[in-house]
């Protein structure tokens, strides 16, 4: 097969589809290929059972704008479900024994889950002094600003649960940038964060409520509406070997398709994979900066799905509970999510989410299905106070490149693909490498995308 376009986008996952619904929408010529035999990457709902689960990212949060917007755009073709006002009660484990994590200053005072001396040291917090080293980890951040109970029962295992991630190795500026800008701008977490509050939104701001969604039916019920919207005769599934290569003012992209090989003439590129990825599909580009870019690291994570058709557990009353490193358990965390989302589990039963691994146990990864097992159904019944383990259903799943580390190297990486963008005209790099994890995220990054087409 042979065939000339506009612009091509590598990867179909959220934002790769996201980029190709909108280049759409703009009436540009656009192919869109994807190594699997399935649009989506790591989105993927599954019915099982009497159960409704994702094989990827469970749940998003209505961070920008863009995400009401492109639901909006999507003309009812899926159906945004946000989550219950139970997502809004919190756990940390401490000492065995879930605690609300504290959603205010007041909250803090009282919680067993911070220090006597850091529950003073909060109120100090508004007139500290703006930090001025821009590589400053999230970790030192934190105890400088409030101290260290404060990072091992609030920041840590909320790191955990985002990034599956180490504090000491993100820095705050790359990893929770509005963080950064709270100290930066306002000089202080609480005092910016209350100033925020009465600082007037314009109606697209408003759009941006911090609401935890999904979709009605799974998240793959968005694929579906993302592939028919962008037009389903312009994605190529299963291209394997891909390999870009300039020619002039063009780029010659050539692949094979069931044995076949694919050629592809193009004006612009936009990749939207993984760092991992580009090396071999981008053998021009320069080696040093291709360096740089793979100097980003993935945690390793595994997710476990379990379901019980009837629940003889803990009342799952919140979004679910994460668990410190400094508890020493095998588990990271667990997510209630058939108490925050409709139709995920039968009447009077429960689904959940437990995940281990993550920058600090890769080790955990390393475990077959029989030893996951074990340690599922012993640190689950634990902390869940299940008397007896007998899911109705029970998954593994496991992800080798999970969540991207915006750690140290976060500067040269971006660095290096301004670079690569600028040497090669017409090359635009996307993906999770950059601009965020979340699906907020990938949406918002695949909306750019197009605008920049």
């Amino acid at each position: 097969m042979e065939k000339t376009v506009e612009v091509a986008v590598i990867g179909a996952g959220l934002t790769g589809l996201t980029t190709a619904f909108y280049l759409k929408k703009k009436n540009k010529d656009f192919i869109l290929l994807e190594e699997k035999d399935i649009p989506g990457g790591v989105i993927q709902t599954r019915h099982e059972n009497g159960f409704t689960y994702e094989e990827g990212p469970n749940t998003g949060v209505v961070g920008n704008p863009e995400v009401p917007e492109l639901f909006e755009d999507l003309n009812g073709l899926c159906k945004c479900e946000i989550a219950s006002e139970k997502v809004n009660k919190r756990y940390i484990l401490k000492e065995g024994v879930w605690e609300p994590m504290p959603m205010g200053p007041i909250q803090a005072v009282n919680t067993p889950l911070f220090t006597l001396k850091d529950k003073f040291r909060l109120l100090g917090e508004p007139f500290r002094s703006s930090g001025t080293n821009p590589n400053e980890p999230l970790s030192e951040m934190v105890k400088r600003r409030m101290g260290q109970s404060f990072l091992d029962y609030a920041i840590d295992p909320f790191i955990l649960g985002v990034y599956s991630g180490d504090p000491s190795r993100l820095i705050t500026k790359y990893a929770f940038p509005k963080l950064y800008n709270l100290e930066q701008n306002y000089g202080s977490f609480i005092g910016g964060s209350i100033k925020k509050m009465f600082e007037k939104k314009d109606e697209r701001e408003k759009k941006a409520t911090r609401k935890v969604f999904s979709v009605e039916g799974g998240l793959s019920e968005l694929i579906s509406a993302l592939c028919k919207s962008a037009g389903e005769d312009s994605l190529l599934l299963n291209i394997k070997n891909i390999e870009v290569n300039p020619a002039g003012d063009y780029f010659i992209i050539t692949a094979m398709q069931n044995n076949e090989k694919v050629t592809i003439t193009t004006k612009k590129i936009i990749t939207t994979t993984g760092s991992y990825t580009l090396r071999p599909m981008l053998p021009f580009a320069d080696n040093e900066l291709l360096n740089a870019v793979e100097k980003l690291k993935y945690a390793r994570v595994i997710q476990v799905i379990l379901g019980f058709k009837q629940w003889k557990g803990m009342e799952l009353d919140g979004f679910g509970g994460l668990i410190p490193f400094i508890e020493k358990r095998e588990i990271l965390g667990v997510l209630f999510l058939s108490a925050l989302l409709s139709y995920r589990a039968p009447e009077g039963g429960a689904l959940c989410s437990v995940f281990l691994g993550g920058v600090r146990r890769e080790d955990l990864t390393d475990k077959t299905d029989d030893e996951v097992k074990i340690i599922v159904e012993r640190e689950f019944s634990d902390v869940m106070r299940l008397k007896e383990f007998n899911p109705d259903l029970f998954k593994i799943i496991r992800y080798r490149y999970a969540i991207p580390q915006y750690g140290i190297e976060s500067y040269e990486k971006l660095q290096a693909l301004e670079q690569l963008q600028s040497t090669y005209k017409g090359l635009i790099i996307g993906g999770n490498l950059r601009d965020g994890i979340g699906m907020a995220d990938r949406i918002k990054q695949g909306k750019h995308l197009a605008d920049i087409i």
